[in-house]
């Protein structure tokens, strides 16, 4: 196993332990299951340590003493999971980390200084907004999973000096004796004793439900000196056992320390540090040189430079940081982010963390939980094998008189529910059952005598092999169910007598498979329409996974457990392997974390769905992890989403619903960083030029008002993708600069015409100059919405009211001059504001023109560069593999998937943006 993988389980260098077949996990010895023959498999022993056996010779019916209960449980601790509860001062302070955040609190400390008050409180107001949202959102959510924690006991029967009474599951110490009954949740790892619970020998085995543990769909018998584990479910039977491990030391608790391998920031936040960091630099470095050259020109003009002088320059330079920084980002991104939250949790997803609505759009790989999520977790009677002139219904009948009434075990009820749903009520009433010999392990079926009308005959169910001994073998049942083994279906034999004879003859066999969920191909077919592709990852062997597969039409090339661990095979083609398989069987958790690790390291952003302590690890790994309806607390608590609907039918919603945010925050950055650069590089030019600095009060209305405006983006119109969404950066960044430029070419153009060539006052100059910039960029918030042409899609009538709101405001401030305020400000007239207005429109117009080129310009050279790319990467591939391979095809249907992705559209996609790391990022 790579050192990179967390693991929890036996090394090979334990003597005591060796690794299981998780086809039969936790079990100390195993039957494959399939065609029912015995076949030994590798068998995973859990022992309990020497040194721990003298706290276990509790006396059944007894129990401890509770001194001893005290006494153990401050040795051993309390028999609960350790909860990391975060600090709520400090989680409501780490929203006030960031560049951007940074850089508003060096500001407010600036204005502070400099006794901006007015700004002071704006940046404060709108930086304690960006945190209260997005800590009031988080909270909702950790709220909403926490009345969900119910999978685990709560009570528990135990013996306590010499009383049987009911304790809490949390009070458990290291040799109590505790009573197991059907039904109930085991409270914590414990050693079967084979006794009742009134001392008297437990004559039947327990049957226990571990899929919670494992993803596995058959229960599992447990016998006396066996252990059974903490949060499974006893199905069947009655015996006492004595608790051997409690909380972190159990078996679910050391899966959960998995989590702690993943630590890893979300990439959204990276993407908002990096634009954050692009604009914080340009910010500083701009309005730094200005700040120098006020200082020398100020030496130069008047021989020195006094405090105030610095203080005035400082104060211009504070000013001008405020409406030039983003202050409004985190706030739109996070209100954005919220309402897409809301949204989802009307669709039963619960979003815990905030920024995984903006990384589920970029999911390009979806790896899927088997049992209970892609099936129903429940047997059900499949497609039969019939002898002679036997019908399905004359083999569900006999099967029904031949099981046993009132059990959990699910083979039993899987039969009885077939009957009852396809027989009549009166046709089931016509046979009476005289006598009944319920399955045991030695004989290995049932027996029941059964008398109709004046006929009594006997019927026998059970392991293939057996009746096919007890009718005297037949060649083509043999046949069926080597069919059925291949299949991974799990087959059992119907035979009867005949009336009046004592000789059997064959009725057919029929097969159990957990099904797949009514609505899990449609789910998948969906994901595919949306460029994601499924892969299947369970636990169980790996002819029932391409069964289940293949129902799911879904392609079979499942990839066992040993693949994934095989030395032999270099990392990245371990990684292809993985990337081209439709499924993997036979996992552990650490399986399942290696697989979620190599397809990341291919440049896929990876959502993984589970429901147990199993899935925990990958959850956390995956970039977003999805715990399922009915999910134990462990994958609840490693989960980024969590459905609280059966089935993956709600994450197609989830997709959708996640795209449509990601490009309204894609939009306004695009929007925003343009504006930012546009702003800086006129003040910085016209200061430096001209020596011409705007009014204050027309500084902090452009950022103010055109900021709050913005935050209408989070209900604009936007069409769903049908591609995974991912942060083109350097042409996110490119694009910017490019509509920038062309900004303030308009803007010195509007300068220089109304100055040299009107010559209008100064007083009325500065207010043109503050309608323009005011109207101008954000007008082009109208095109950045889309990459084509705007008129393509058109934007929602509350978002055009408010975008075009904020410029009448800011038009009649214009014309009226501040109403006479300020006496440094005139006011310009209805006729110029006009036709300042009309040329803001115009401007859009040649802008959005310009970013449509830009754009299929990008992505014209992108394409040569990917295909080019993809012409050598085949070439190696031929040379590697030989002629013989070259025109040979697609092994799976994942292979083919990601063929005609890259044929379609991944050269639309920067290769270093689809990678998770801070480097990569920064790579271009």
């Amino acid at each position: 196993m790579v050192s990179s993988s967390p693991s929890f389980f036996p090394s090979p260098s334990e003597p005591s332990q060796t690794l299981m077949d998780e086809s039969v996990p936790l079990t100390n010895t195993a039957i494959q299951q399939g065609s029912g023959a015995e076949k030994p498999t590798k068998s995973w022993v859990d022992e309990v340590p020497a040194h721990m056996e003298s706290y276990l010779s509790t006396a059944p019916t007894f129990g401890l003493s509770l001194s001893e209960v005290y006494q153990r449980q401050s040795k051993f601790g309390r028999n609960e999971l350790p909860e990391k509860k975060r600090n709520k001062l400090l989680h409501f302070l780490s929203f006030f980390t960031g560049a951007i955040a940074y850089l508003m609190l060096l500001s407010i400390i600036l204005t502070a200084i400099t006794n901006d008050w007015v700004d002071f409180g704006i940046i404060l107001g709108m930086l304690i907004v960006n945190a209260l949202i997005g800590y009031i959102e988080e909270s909702r959510a950790e709220s909403a999973v926490a009345s969900l924690q119910q999978s685990l006991a709560l009570k528990t029967t135990s013996w306590r000096e010499g009383k049987l009474i009911e304790v809490d599951a949390a009070e458990l110490v290291v040799g109590d004796i505790i009573v197991l009954r059907l039904g109930d949740i085991i409270p914590a790892d414990a050693r079967l004793l084979g006794i009742g619970v009134d001392g008297s020998v437990a004559e039947g085995d327990l049957q226990v439900d571990q899929s919670a543990l494992t993803g596995e769909s058959f229960l599992v018998k447990k016998r006396k000196n066996d252990l059974v584990y903490s949060s499974c479910i006893v199905k069947q039977g009655q015996q006492q056992a004595v608790v051997v491990r409690t909380g972190p030391h159990s078996f679910i608790g050391r899966a959960a320390s998995l989590i702690s391998v993943t630590t890893d920031a979300g990439h959204f936040q990276k993407v908002i540090n990096y634009i954050g960091n692009f604009l914080i630099i340009a910010t500083v470095l701009l309005v730094s040189i200005i700040f120098v050259f006020d200082l020398v020109e100020q030496k130069i003009r008047t021989g020195s430079v006094s405090g105030d002088h610095v203080l005035a320059a400082l104060n211009e330079m504070v000013v001008l940081t405020i409406a030039a920084i983003p202050v409004g980002l985190p706030t739109v991104m996070s209100v954005t982010m919220a309402i897409g939250a809301k949204q989802l949790a009307k669709r039963q997803v619960i979003i815990k963390r905030l920024t995984a609505v903006e990384e589920l759009a970029s999911v390009s790989i979806l790896c899927s939980d088997k049992t209970g999520t892609l099936t129903l977790n429940q047997l059900t009677f499949d497609e039969p094998y019939l002898n002679k002139s036997n019908t399905k219904s004359s083999l569900l009948l006999h099967a029904y008189l031949a099981s046993e009434r009132g059990t959990k075990d699910p083979i039993e009820m899987a039969v009885r529910s077939a009957a009852e749903e396809s027989l009549h009520q009166e046709q089931l009433a016509a046979y009476h059952v005289e006598s009944f010999n319920p399955f045991n392990p030695n004989d290995k079926m049932s027996q029941a005598t059964v008398r109709h009308d004046d006929e009594t005959f006997r019927v026998a169910k059970g392991a293939p092999q057996v009746i096919l001994q007890l009718v005297g073998g037949d060649t083509q049942a043999e046949q069926a169910i080597e069919t059925f083994a291949n299949r991974g279906l799990r087959a059992l034999g119907v035979a009867r007598t005949s009336s009046g004879s004592s000789g059997w003859e064959l009725v057919g066999l029929f097969s159990l498979i957990d099904p797949p969920r009514h609505d899990s191909a449609l789910t998948i077919t969906e994901c595919a329409n949306y460029g994601i592709s499924v892969k299947m990852i369970t636990g169980d062997q790996t002819v029932i996974a391409q069964e289940v597969a293949g129902r799911l039409n879904m392609g079979q090339n499942i990839l066992d457990a040993d693949h994934i661990v095989d030395d032999s095979i270099s990392e990245h083609q371990l990684a292809l392997n993985c990337l081209h398989a439709d499924g993997f069987a036979r996992v552990i958790p650490e399986h399942k974390y290696r697989v979620v690790e190599l397809l990341q390291n291919q440049g896929h952003f990876v959502a993984m769905t589970g429901d147990g302590v199993n899935d925990a690890a990958a959850l956390k790994k995956a970039n977003v992890g999805i715990a399922v309806e009915g999910s134990t607390d462990a994958a609840r608590s490693a989960s980024d989403v969590v459905l609280l609907e059966p089935g993956l039918s709600a994450i197609i919603e989830a997709v959708k619903t996640s795209r449509v945010i990601f490009h309204r925050l894609h939009s306004y950055a695009l929007y925003r960083i343009a504006s930012t650069i546009h702003f800086l590089l006129f003040f910085f030019v016209i200061t430096l030029a001209e020596d011409w600095q705007m009014p204050p009060v027309f500084l902090i209305l452009i950022s103010v008002l055109n900021d709050a405006a913005t935050l209408i983006m989070a209900v604009d119109n936007v069409a769903v993708s049908k591609q995974p969404q991912l942060w083109r950066l350097p042409l996110l960044i490119f694009l910017s600069c490019v509509l920038a430029v062309l900004l303030a070419a308009f803007s010195f153009a509007h300068f220089y015409i109304f100055r040299d060539v009107i010559h209008v006052p100064a007083e009325q100059l500065a207010t043109i100059m503050y309608l323009h910039i005011s109207s101008a960029p954000h007008f082009v918030i109208f095109s950045t919405r889309v990459n084509d042409f705007c008129w393509k899609s058109l934007p929602s009538w509350p978002f055009t009211i408010v975008v075009l709101g904020t410029q009448v405001i800011a038009l009649i401030l214009s014309v009226y001059g501040m109403f006479g305020l300020n006496s440094t400000i005139q006011g310009i007239g209805w006729s110029v504001g006009m036709i300042i207005i009309a040329i803001s429109l115009a401007t859009f117009v040649v802008v959005d023109l310009v970013k449509v080129v830009t754009i299929r310009l990008w992505d014209r050279m992108a394409h040569r560069r990917q295909q080019k790319q993809l012409h050598s990467k085949l070439q190696h591939t031929q040379q590697q593999l030989g002629s013989a391979t070259r025109s040979a095809a697609p092994s799976s249907r994942a292979e083919l998937f990601f063929m005609k992705q890259e044929q379609q559209s991944r050269y639309t996609y920067d290769r270093a943006q689809r990678r998770e790391s801070t480097s990569s990022i920064q790579s271009y």
